[in-house]
């Protein structure tokens, strides 16, 4: 399996492409600061902050100080698919609300 094709599993699973290269990185090449994650991957510093934050927020990196850290492949793509399961969940269950509500919107708007 390319890169590539773990970059867009990964897109599918929720993350944004900067994300899903931010993690990639770090899960291959081990810990590193922001700036030589951005200067790797080309990115502003700013632009790596918040993928940073936005993937510890999921729980996929950890910080230690100013060094960042990825979980597992495995663990990290298992989190993703149960964090995309419970939502398709969710979603499942408010279906019939939300088609209440389409129709009650459409039939207003009639």
């Amino acid at each position: 399996m390319s890169l590539e094709r773990v970059i867009k599993a990964l897109i599918g699973l929720g993350l944004s492409r900067l994300d899903a290269e931010v993690y990639v990185y770090l899960a291959k090449k081990g810990k590193r600061n922001v700036v030589s994650l951005a200067s790797a991957l080309n990115y502003d510093k700013k632009k790596i902050y918040r993928s940073l934050k936005n993937l510890q927020t999921k729980g996929l990196v950890a910080k230690v100080h100013t060094i960042f850290s990825a979980l597992p492949f495995k663990e990290a793509l298992e989190l993703l698919i149960e964090m995309e399961t419970e939502h398709a969940q969710i979603m499942y269950e408010s279906k019939e609300e939300l088609l209440a509500t389409w129709e009650t919107e459409h039939h207003q708007d009639s």
